[in-house]
């Protein structure tokens, strides 16, 4: 039996064990066939409640585990990744759409945030607090208990095992709702591989199903944390319920990220990272190169080398052939990219490659004569786009980068010293120097501004630590205080 093999999930979900979801089955479609893969079982709103509460009984014995156990279990799920990756891969391709390579980035950080999620167990959670008074002062982290973690469709695996594997290093019970489109990818092959690690039954369930059950999964009262990556209309709604709840919630949102190409930079190779940047992926991904800022000495010949490549960028179905760009995740979003292409065209923009579609596959695009009120400009297309615009002056460069309301990625190439004066300017979660927009390591702390989120709350030791426990204080005496009553 393989680790994904479709007799043991088919048309389930996991709750301590694979049962029937309540809410019947959803078929598992390939985006650039139509083919159905499979049959993923529903959850429903009873499901996440009764999930929950079942997490919460487990967590108590699972917080009590030895810092040794809980981090074996996650050692041996890294291990696990690495030896089932390519049956994973093959399901990320098929599955979402991806081109091999991406689906090798996504088993090779999973297997990455396990083996680093496994040194937190023994990590010291806690500090000596100095106190005016004669005892001994801790402040000393505990773990939150329950903890929701819901993931997108785009990078399922990722943005799934790098909430879920610290949370439940740290101690917690973790709920994961997947997006119903890729709930293989990213929900299916995670509990597998914990499954197989040794995870005590009842600490992580499965429970893919639509916005009713999301918010369930905020609402429950067992649940103290919720990790949502997703888009910022949907992140206002969940932080909305969270607040109402007063639960605790990391919101890991959209962006439209800029590239700024300085003077003096070497086209050649910063057109090849403004491709990679907008082009990985279809542009699918929350830190994609969404405007290219090109000092105006550089844009004419940058302009030239962005469109050739994306003229040249082979577009197909990833599991048949050797492509660069595979499909959309589904017409509904091919349907929206290319609403906000045309409406750019509509308002005197100009193609120089691109924008046109078939079937299930958008054509990478570059648009030229934009302005800031453009949509394909001042919205997150999340598609295969790169608009370009030039600067004169730096001053102008961090005013045009910083004009919309996200910041969660900057990418500057060119002069380190001309970089360094700007990096302080734009408000960003991330910056690269000389590196493109699209970057994420297990162990580097992850996160936006503004309407990309609510600051860093995912990756690194102290990040994660911060993230998925409580902080209590505890005072000791030698004796009782003597008090005045």
């Amino acid at each position: 039996m393989t680790l994904l093999d479709t007799s043991v999930w088919a048309g389930a979900i996991h709750s301590s064990r694979w049962r029937p979801g309540t809410g019947g089955v959803q078929d598992v479609r390939e985006p650039a066939t139509g083919g159905v893969l499979g049959q993923i079982g529903v959850a429903t709103p009873g499901d996440v409640a009764e999930a929950a509460r079942t997490a919460a009984a487990a967590q108590h014995d699972w917080a009590r585990r030895t810092p040794e156990d809980r981090a074996a279990v996650l050692r041996r799920a890294g291990l696990l990744f690495q030896e089932h990756a390519a049956e994973i891969e093959d399901w990320i391709v098929r599955e979402t759409g991806s081109i091999p390579a991406k689906a090798q980035l996504e088993t090779h950080i999973a297997a990455n945030e396990c083996f680093e999620a496994s040194a937190l167990p023994s990590f010291p959670h806690g500090e000596v607090v100095p106190s005016n008074e004669e005892r001994w002062s801790f402040a000393r982290r505990l773990p939150a208990g329950v903890v929701t973690v819901i993931s997108p469709f785009n990078f399922p695996l990722i943005l799934a095992i790098r909430a879920v594997a610290p949370a439940l290093a740290l101690g917690n019970a973790v709920l994961l709702k997947p997006d119903l489109r890729t709930a293989v990818s990213g929900g299916v092959s995670i509990m597998r591989v914990f499954e197989q690690a040794g995870l005590p039954a009842g600490l992580l369930h499965l429970l893919p199903g639509g916005a009713d059950v999301g918010e369930e999964a905020v609402r429950a009262p067992e649940v103290r944390i919720i990790a949502f990556t997703g888009s910022t209309a949907a992140g206002r709604a969940v932080g909305a319920l969270a607040a109402q709840h007063l639960k605790r919630v990391h919101l890991e949102l959209g962006g439209n990220n800029a590239l700024i190409v300085l003077p003096g930079a070497d086209v050649p190779l910063a057109a090849s990272a403004g491709a990679f940047g907008s082009f990985m992926h279809q542009g699918q991904i929350c830190m994609t190169t969404g405007r290219h800022l090109v000092h105006e000495s550089l844009e004419e010949a940058y302009l030239d080398a962005l469109t050739e490549k994306a003229l040249r960028l082979p577009v197909g179905d990833p599991a048949s052939g050797q492509v660069a760009l595979g499909p959309i995740i589904d017409d509904r979003q091919l349907r929206r990219i290319d609403d906000i292409v045309q409406r750019t065209i509509a308002r005197g923009a100009r193609a120089t490659a691109g924008a046109s579609s078939e079937g299930p596959f958008y054509r990478p695009t570059v648009l030229a004569d934009l302005d800031s009120s453009m949509p394909a400009w001042a919205e997150e297309v999340f598609g295969p786009v790169a608009p370009v615009r030039s600067f004169r002056t730096l001053d102008e460069a961090a005013a045009l980068a910083s004009e919309n309301d996200y910041g969660l990625s900057l990418g500057i190439l060119g002069d380190v010293g001309l970089a360094m004066q700007l990096a302080d300017r734009v408000p960003s979660g991330k910056v690269h120097i000389n590196e493109q927009t699209v970057s994420d390591e297990a162990n580097a702390p992850f996160g936006g501004v503004g309407w990309s989120g609510n600051g860093s709350r995912i990756g690194g030791l102290g990040t994660n630590i911060d993230a998925f426990t409580d902080t209590q204080w505890l005072t000791m005496r030698p004796t009782i205080a003597p008090y005045p009553f």
